[in-house]
């Protein structure tokens, strides 16, 4: 495998002559495809422009983990193809980033551990599959955060999109390192949002991503990256031979810099039927013939119901037994809400407002899921967790231990106990920098004598979060989606495993905050005086029940085509 820090200028220079036919930077997918047809571009020459970007600003941004010593010779295979009349699919010859937590048994996967740096697995991730079937060339593999996130948390965070392996990835709005004291450890100004990165995609490293998510890490990076994305009902995109953190959660989805690339990828990423080895991909219909592009409408917003939960999501709230409020938006991200909602409006959207979620209101705090986040700090291990769900931290050792055992023979560790151990005897190396205690949580998990207090818990969730809360809600106002500020509702939308989508939408101020896996969780010190921190990206999101992706899409596309506020990082030409 060749690291992304050995590349050298050889490729910018042979990259600035393929730009001379086609200029790979803001390109769409139907853009290449269109040249790719008429001739006036190879997927060759895709492959070396892309490379040639990633040579000249990888240093920078830390977007990649692995770049794909054999994407030249996937490209020219790829247009072989096409000269004898062969066009697999959708995505034939166009290049895409695959996080470095989905398996390929020809591209090193990682998950941003040391101890699996190097590692060949030894079988393809089914959505691989999916993906070389449909034409694509994976160019590389994304950085992220180590395990995707699972790893430490509060009071020691690790910092998000952080690995062992890669260091620190970089947000190309403003690609510097945090300058405060305290935080002068290298990692970034701009957290990348999770674990997915999406910085490479933002910055024309490749045509588009897919990355994954169980608590955010799609819907996160996209908002920070000003990335369009589609994070799926879970079981809609198999997640056999990508690397678990729980599989009542995971899920993998599309990252494009516009809708309707995250569509074109999200069809060739779902199955054309449903995978043996995943009996989640029996949850949603199968879409005919796996083609999302037929939910982009630019009139997609008329008539739609969209409800606007405001406790909480928009205005602070205070569950029961709380003492202050939670939530609620700072002053310029409540502006581009109202400016948002005002263009559904003039695009014939219904508007309910307020639409609060049952369970964010509910006055029993029992009920409440404010009360009720999953377990994963320090101070939730066992005999301290009994207000928080141990859904993530006892997933994560079942379906992680399963996963290794896929690995037969070449798995460097067998189980999460050797894991924790190699780490331990590893941390001079570069191991865990910031601790591992939310590994250390998970493996105390018994998975026999702990499983009733999961069920319950698990129970507990997608009650709180779906039946009381998202499906309550929009019967009772007979809504199409649910609309959410950047990408705030994850927390709530994913724990019974519903889809997202999200769209760019502007720019607000860099406030300090400090970190938990990319999600801002308190306010930090202020920026050096002088110190001139860049706006951030925020985007608007739409979340609705299981397996209505199509109809999601359909109103991501509509808002995407009236609003048309992408732009890209301004200082990467």
């Amino acid at each position: 495998m060749q690291p992304v820090r050995l590349m050298v200028g050889l490729l910018a220079f042979t990259a600035l002559l393929a730009a001379q036919r086609f200029d790979v930077v803001e390109a769409t997918i139907p853009q290449m495809r269109d040249a790719m047809a008429q001739g006036k571009v190879t997927s060759r020459e895709l492959v070396v422009a892309y490379l040639g970007r990633i040579a000249t600003y990888e240093n920078q941004l830390h977007a990649a983990i692995t770049v794909n010593p054999r994407a030249l010779q996937e490209a020219e295979a790829r247009d072989a193809e096409r000269v004898q009349g062969r066009v697999r699919g959708p995505l034939h010859g166009i290049p895409i980033a695959i996080k470095d937590n989905i398996l390929t048994n020809d591209i090193v996967t990682t998950g941003g551990a040391l101890v699996f740096a190097g590692f060949i697995p030894p079988y393809d991730a089914t959505l691989v599959k999916n993906l070389r079937d449909a034409g694509a060339v994976i160019i590389a593999k994304t950085n992220l955060s180590e395990w995707a996130g699972w790893l430490s948390s509060a009071p020691s965070a690790v910092p998000g999109n952080y690995t062992g392996v890669r260091g620190y990835g970089y947000n190309p709005y403003d690609p510097r390192k945090d300058p405060r004291p305290g935080y002068q450890d290298g990692r970034p100004v701009m957290n990348t949002g999770g674990s997915s990165s999406g910085a490479g995609t933002t910055t024309s490293f490749w045509a588009a991503n897919v990355g994954t998510e169980t608590s955010g890490s799609i819907l996160n990076p996209a908002n920070q990256n000003m990335l369009a994305a589609i994070k799926p009902t879970v079981g809609r995109v198999s997640r056999w031979g990508v690397i678990p953190v729980t599989l009542d959660q995971d899920t993998a989805g599309p990252m494009g810099r516009t809708m309707t690339d995250a569509a074109i990828l999200l069809g060739a990423l779902e199955s054309p039927r449903p995978d043996p080895n995943d009996p989640a991909t029996t949850t949603c219909a199968l879409t005919p013939n796996r083609d999302y592009t037929v939910f982009l409408k630019a009139d997609g917003l008329k008539g739609v119901r969209i409800g606007i939960p405001r406790a909480f999501f928009f205005n602070p709230a205070t569950p029961p037994g709380a003492t202050a409020p939670r939530g609620g938006l700072a002053p310029e991200q409540a502006k581009l809400m109202a400016e948002a909602i005002a263009i559904m409006k003039s695009q014939g959207a219904i508007i309910v407002d307020p639409a609060d979620l049952p369970s964010v209101v509910d006055k029993d705090p029992a009920r409440n899921v404010l009360n009720f986040f999953f377990c994963a700090a320090i101070n939730q291990a066992k005999g301290k967790d009994a207000n928080c769900s141990v859904d993530l931290k006892y997933g994560m050792k079942r379906d992680f231990n399963k996963w290794l055992a896929t690995l037969g023979s070449t798995a460097p560790v067998k189980t999460l106990t050797e894991l924790r151990n190699w780490n331990n005897a590893h941390i001079t190396q570069g191991a865990i920098r910031y601790g591992q205690f939310t590994l250390d949580i998970s493996d105390e998990m018994d998975l026999e004598a702990d499983k009733a207090r999961y069920e319950a818990d698990r129970k507990k969730d997608i009650d709180l979060a779906g039946t009381h809360g998202i499906d309550e809600v929009m019967k009772a106002n007979r809504l199409d989606a649910i609309l959410f500020p950047g990408s705030t509702g994850t927390t709530i939308v994913d724990k019974p495993g519903y889809p997202s989508v999200i769209v760019p939408f502007g720019m607000v101020p860099n406030r300090p905050t400090g970190q938990f896996g990319g999600v801002a969780t308190a306010p930090g010190p202020d920026f050096p005086k002088g110190f001139n921190a860049r706006p951030a990206p925020y985007g608007v999101s739409f979340a609705g029940a299981a397996c209505s992706e199509g109809k999601l899409i359909q109103i991501g596309y509509a808002f995407e085509q009236a609003s048309k506020r992408r732009v890209p990082p301004p200082n990467l030409p």
